[in-house]
C-alpha cells in the first residue's frame, strides 16, 4: 500500500468515526430535549398544587420555610416550605407534597417552582417515577428517606426530577436576620 492510499484510508475512517460521533450527539440532545419537554407527571402535578402560586396558600396549610438549598456545583432547590403533619404521615398523595419549593426573586417575592414529596417507607413511587434513596446519616439530619423532587413549574435542563436546579438561585434569599 503507498502512503496515498493508506492517507485515504486513515480519512475515511476518521470521517466515519466523526459521522458516528455527530449521530451520537445528536440522539443525546434529542433524548435531553425529550426529558426537558413536557412530562404528563410534572402536568399532574402542577395541576393539583398551582394553590400554591402564592405562597400566603402554603402558610394557610400549615407549611413552614426553611433556609433556600444551594448545590455545591451551582444551581439549588429554593427555599423549602415543609408540612410537618404530611412528613410524619408518610404518605404519598400528588395533592398533598411533603415539601413546595419558592425561588427568591430580586423584588422580595417567591415566585413557585417545585414541590418534593417524602417518604421514610419505600422503595416509593409516584404514577411509576421512582423516589430517590437517601440513606443516613445525610446533611438533614434525618432517618432514611426517599424523595421526588418534580419541576412542575419551572424547567430543569438536568431533568424534571433532579434534585438541583441550574436554573434556580438562592442569590436573593434573605438572611435569617432579616
Amino acid at each position: 500500500m503507498d502512503m496515498t492510499s493508506n492517507f485515504r484510508n486513515r480519512l475515511a475512517m476518521a470521517g466515519a468515526m466523526l459521522a458516528a460521533c455527530a449521530t451520537f450527539a445528536q440522539a443525546h440532545q434529542e433524548a435531553s430535549d425529550a426529558a426537558s419537554g413536557p412530562n404528563p407527571l410534572a402536568d399532574k402535578v402542577r395541576s393539583a398544587n398551582s394553590r400554591f402560586l402564592d405562597v400566603k396558600a402554603a402558610t394557610a396549610e400549615g407549611y413552614a420555610p426553611i433556609p433556600c438549598a444551594s448545590g455545591i456545583t451551582g444551581g439549588a432547590m429554593g427555599i423549602h416550605y415543609v408540612n410537618g403533619q404530611y412528613l410524619k404521615d408518610d404518605k404519598i398523595d400528588i395533592a398533598r407534597p411533603e415539601a413546595v419549593m419558592y425561588e427568591p426573586m430580586a423584588d422580595g417575592t417567591l415566585k413557585l417552582v417545585a414541590v418534593e414529596y417524602i417518604t421514610s417507607k419505600g422503595p416509593a413511587s409516584l404514577d411509576g417515577q421512582l423516589f430517590n434513596f437517601n440513606s443516613a446519616p445525610n446533611r438533614y439530619g434525618l432517618g432514611e428517606f426517599y424523595e421526588l423532587h418534580v419541576w412542575a413549574w419551572k424547567g430543569n435542563p438536568t431533568g424534571t426530577f433532579a434534585d438541583m436546579n441550574p436554573k434556580v438561585s438562592c442569590e436573593h434569599a434573605m438572611a435569617p436576620s432579616q
